[in-house]
Parts: C-alpha cells; sequence; structure tokens
C-alpha cells in the first residue's frame, strides 16, 4: 500500500509538471502524435496520457489537434514523395479504375474507415494521400472521423487518474493484447 501512494503521488507530480510546463507540455504533446505518424508506437497510449494530463475536453482538443497536423504531415509526404512510385509501379488503367471509384466512393470510404478504430490510422493517411484524394475531402473526414476515438481515449485516461496502480500494472499487457489484436483483423 505504501508503494502504491508513492507511486500514485509521482504519478500526479509528473502530470503536474507538464501540465506546469504549460505551452511547452502542449506543443510536446502535439508533437508525440505528429511524430506517431512516422514511427508506429500506439498513439492511444499517448490520448490515455493526455486524460490523465490535461482532463477529458483539454485532452480531446490536444490529441485531435496532433493527429490532424500529423495525418496532414503524412497525407503530403505521401503526395510528395509517392506519386512517381504509383506511376512507376501500378499500371495506368488499374490507376483510372482506382481513381474512378475514389471519385464514386471516396468521401463515404474515408469517413467510414476513419470511424472504425481497428483500421489504421497512418495507414489511411498514406493511401489518401497516394490516392488522388482531394486534400479537403481528406482532411474534414479525418477532422470528424478521428474525434469520438480520440474522446474516449482521453476520457479513459482522464477516469485512470483514480484507479489502483496494481491495475496500472496490467495495462501494458493489455495494450499488447490489444494491439496484436488488432494487427490480427488487419490481415
Amino acid at each position: 500500500l505504501g508503494d502504491e501512494c508513492s507511486n500514485r503521488h509521482n504519478l500526479a507530480e509528473g502530470a503536474e509538471w507538464i501540465r506546469r510546463s504549460g505551452a511547452w507540455g502542449v506543443a510536446m504533446s502535439i508533437g508525440l502524435m505528429i511524430v506517431h505518424s512516422f514511427l508506429p508506437f500506439p498513439a492511444e497510449v499517448i490520448a490515455l496520457a493526455k486524460g490523465i494530463i490535461y482532463g477529458i475536453i483539454f485532452g480531446t482538443l490536444i490529441t485531435w489537434t496532433g493527429a490532424m497536423l500529423g495525418a496532414q504531415a503524412a497525407f503530403w509526404t505521401a503526395r510528395a514523395v509517392g506519386q512517381s512510385v504509383i506511376d512507376r509501379y501500378v499500371r495506368a488503367d488499374r490507376l483510372a479504375r482506382v481513381d474512378r471509384w475514389i471519385a464514386r466512393n471516396g468521401t463515404v470510404a474515408l469517413l467510414i474507415m476513419r470511424l472504425i478504430p481497428v483500421i489504421a490510422f497512418n495507414l489511411v493517411n498514406y493511401v489518401a494521400g497516394l490516392a488522388r484524394i482531394r486534400w479537403w475531402t481528406f482532411t474534414w473526414t479525418t477532422a470528424v472521423g478521428i474525434l469520438p476515438l480520440a474522446f474516449v481515449m482521453v476520457a479513459a485516461g482522464d477516469q485512470l487518474k483514480n484507479t489502483p496502480l496494481s491495475v496500472w500494472a496490467a495495462l501494458p499487457f493489455g495494450a499488447l493484447l490489444l494491439w496484436l489484436l488488432v494487427k490480427w483483423l488487419q490481415r
């Protein structure tokens, strides 16, 4: 019990230190989400931490902002670098068929992909950048589609503030199992 109280105190002190960092703490939180667009690590952990540190409303706003900036960075990176690769390796008739499908279904498909949490966020960013989807369509579907999950993850983090540390000890194992399940479902 003594260790749990001490650890809870350390967690509270760490969260308070980040809050006291003001704009730097917010910028670091947003920066982690941008980096997530280029390096595979679970952004859900960052969203949970933002709930612990900033609470539901501000934590959701920070998470959403970072995810949007990261999505834009990945979209434009794919658009700038990847189009020449696509043109080189994908036959023109197949590319034309994909473009026609996107013109008919792209908005609805993007929105649905954003609302389904098992579809890899970063994969959607890169595919959209490669697939000649209009920037505005990508932006608004991403903005709307990622908000529910961002809110849920941040709210869960906010609730974790009062969770016993014995439960916290199980979180990495649970996160690993969840990640493995998502990867298995994506096959």
